[in-house]
């Protein structure tokens, strides 16, 4: 029997709780100042999913980028996200026909608040006015990133559907594992951010892993990200990395490495970016 972790491949996509498709592996576009190529070589590269967000200041690239491949629509998954600055119902509504006009596209296939620091009322306005949003045909699917278990329990206490993603860092050394348990249970895909803990693949573990399969740490990382059911959203400028970092299918680690890698752990103390889930 083949193990579900050998049948996944480039095109490989995970049912949402909208009913939508959601490409596994995405091409983040944070701190990309070279977007629009860089964007365009990920789709040379076999990417279908670009993960962008208000505050990165690059929508109008990707959306040329879109434009340019000649790929159809449908076939492009596009991630967008609203910060707490920009959160409260208004704010929210107006954030999504901008961004649809940067984008110059008719909808936003995914659409997250990005943080929680926007407090509870305000937060809760944000995910009505996406609610509404999607019910108006310009959102697909609506999520949240950097969510703890409070803020998501927040969302089902208002009585709203609860998000179908949460993005959060995640990588060996920050597992998140009570909110990706949590999600889990709730029927939210997580997806990962930081997979590549930032370029800081020299631990020893990482490297012997890398090693036995005769693969970078890049892909040891990214396909630990794909085995452990997470969407990971590898960024790169660099057109041989991009292109590196999709060929993660044609091997796939033992349940004995994922277990060392596992081991990794440091909970709170792993994280290398804000990783605000505990934000009031």
């Amino acid at each position: 029997m083949v193990s579900k972790a050998a049948q996944l491949s480039l095109t490989s996509a995970v049912e949402l709780s909208s009913g939508f498709r959601m490409p596994m592996l995405g091409f983040g576009v944070y701190k990309n100042y070279d977007t629009r190529p860089s964007v365009l070589e990920a789709f040379k590269a076999g990417y279908r999913h670009v993960d962008s967000a208000q505050a990165y200041r690059n929508e109008a690239a990707v959306g040329e980028a879109v434009h340019e491949s000649g790929l159809p629509r449908e076939e492009v998954f596009i991630t967008t996200k609203c910060v707490s600055k920009t959160h409260g119902y208004e704010k929210t509504l107006k954030g999504v026909d901008a961004s649809l006009q940067k984008f110059g596209l008719d909808y936003i296939d995914l659409f997250l608040i990005h943080n929680p620091h926007s407090g509870t009322e305000k937060r809760l306005a944000t995910y009505k006015a996406l609610q509404e949003a999607r019910s108006a045909g310009k959102i697909h699917t609506v999520g949240v990133s950097n969510y703890g278990i409070h803020h998501l329990e927040e969302i089902r206490a208002a009585g709203y559907e609860m998000p179908a993603v949460n993005q959060i860092e995640l990588h060996p050394f920050c597992q998140q594992r009570p909110i990706v348990q949590y999600c889990r249970q709730n029927a939210i895909v997580v997806q990962a951010y930081c997979p590549l803990i930032n370029g800081r693949m020299d631990d020893p573990t990482i490297l012997s892993v890398a090693s036995k399969y005769a693969r970078d740490p890049a892909h040891i990382l990214l396909r630990w990200s794909l085995q452990k059911g997470f969407v990971p959203l590898p960024k790169s400028a660099n057109p041989e990395r991009i292109h590196s970092n999709t060929r993660l299918f044609d091997f796939e680690l033992s349940p004995e490495d994922m277990e060392i890698l596992d081991g990794l752990d440091r909970g709170k103390d792993g994280c290398i970016s804000w990783n605000p889930v505990d934000a009031d």
